[in-house]
């Protein structure tokens, strides 16, 4: 791009800027940069996996309890995201939002069907694998994730079988996980059929759901080129909408609330908090022995490399510090790498002239965000060795940003 049409660009955001038009310039930021936000984990990436062995459905045709209406079907074709890449079957989410009015009926008709028979198309249950670089850095692009794209009809699907099934196994729920959950922010062979009629879900529907669970087509896409497809019967398929709600509703049934212990969930990230008085931390070690117990019960596997254990202790006399401590290297590692794949994009944009409030408004959002995050837990605690490798990484973007280290936006904070 020669540098008359750089400039072009950049004034045209300067003056969206002066019309606070907030996701025009915003946009404008990240086409010059090429930063991509990045998109949730799905579940089972991490902390405990998921080797579900599922029982395959019944080949007698059930009759399905849940029968859905053409307005609902439309209302939940227009909930597609239009700029979402399609799955395996082609079918744009585009065309599914756009055309809404004219697909809800024949859509609905398969829907129904897909429910009446206790199937789900072989299709709709592809996944396509695709790796994506982790960060935008060009030193780190031998660094993937899986990406699986599904297809958007079948999504469609499960968003109305789930505000189907949520409700319905509300009661069976554990109070204390957080994830899916929408006024807050996935054994043996048959079990997860036998946790799904136990929560309340018929047996109509129930085969529904393990047909949808079981036997799911994978391949990975790379530079064009496909592998060859394997079927899949084992833990939540990535990609989908209505397989996290399945996990948290298959780890429902192991819960522990008192006064001075309890297990809390987010997904498959679970903590045990205990208050030790005196020494006594039966309770603690008694909970975290059975919660191991019911994992390897329920084919869950623990990620013992990710788990960790903090101890706080509230005590005014000075005691040795307890074992095992925390410590905060790995994370000022994390944020020294990804602070520096992001002050990349920052000289990136000031490649292109942009500067000024523009250039501050982007590394707040994108750079700084990065850096500081949870900056009130680890800042007090970390090394003198730690603490200079966050200054020197400051230092860079305010040298950027053409500002005193102490205006980049918490250069003073680390002293905490």
């Amino acid at each position: 791009m020669i540098r008359k049409g750089k400039n072009s660009y950049r004034r045209k955001m300067e003056h969206q800027q002066q019309q606070n038009n907030i996701c025009g310039v915003w946009k404008g930021l990240k086409t010059i940069s090429g930063f991509k936000e990045p998109k949730s984990q799905p579940v089972g990436d991490q902390g405990s996996h998921s080797v579900l062995s599922l029982r395959p459905p019944p080949s007698t045709p059930p009759c399905s309890s849940l029968l859905l209406t053409t307005h609902q079907v439309r209302n939940a074709l227009k909930k597609n995201r239009a700029r979402k890449a399609a799955g395996p079957d082609g079918i744009s989410s585009r065309l599914l939002k756009s055309c809404a009015d004219q697909l809800c009926g024949i859509f609905g008709y398969t829907f129904n069907l897909s429910l009446k028979l206790g199937r789900v198309p072989q299709l709709w249950k592809t996944s396509c694998i695709v790796p994506v670089p982790k960060t935008p850095h060009p030193k780190e692009l031998n660094s993937y994730r899986p990406v699986a794209l599904t297809s958007h009809l079948m999504k469609t699907l499960e968003r109305l079988v789930l505000a189907h099934l949520r409700p319905l196994v509300s009661s069976f729920m554990d109070p204390l996980q957080f994830a899916y959950q929408p006024d807050i922010g996935t054994s043996g062979p048959g079990c997860c059929g036998d946790k799904l009629q136990l929560a309340g879900v018929d047996h109509h529907f129930t085969t529904w759901i393990l047909d949808y669970l079981t036997h799911r087509p994978q391949f990975v896409r790379v530079q064009g080129f496909e592998s060859d497809r394997l079927l899949c019967s084992t833990g939540a398929p990535q990609g989908t909408v209505l397989a996290p709600f399945l996990f948290t509703l298959y780890t429902a049934d192991f819960s522990y609330n008192t006064p001075s212990c309890h297990l809390q969930k987010f997904s498959d990230d679970s903590a045990v908090v205990g208050l030790i008085t005196d020494g006594d931390d039966r309770e603690y070690r008694g909970l975290i022995q059975d919660f191991a117990d019911w994992c390897l019960r329920n084919n869950l596997q623990i990620n013992a490399g990710k788990t960790k254990e903090l101890v706080v202790d509230f005590r005014r006399r000075r005691h040795s510090p307890p074992a095992p401590c925390l410590d905060w290297s790995d994370n000022t590692n994390a944020l020294v790498r990804k602070g520096n794949s992001r002050l990349f994009l920052l000289r990136r944009l000031r490649s292109f002239g942009v500067q000024g409030p523009l250039l501050r408004t982007f590394y707040d959002s994108v750079v700084a965000s990065a850096i500081f995050y949870g900056i009130v837990c680890w800042a007090s605690s970390i090394t003198d060795r730690d603490r200079r490798r966050m200054d020197r990484l400051v230092r860079r973007a305010s040298s950027v940003l053409g500002c005193p280290p102490g205006l980049s936006g918490g250069g003073g904070k680390q002293g905490g």
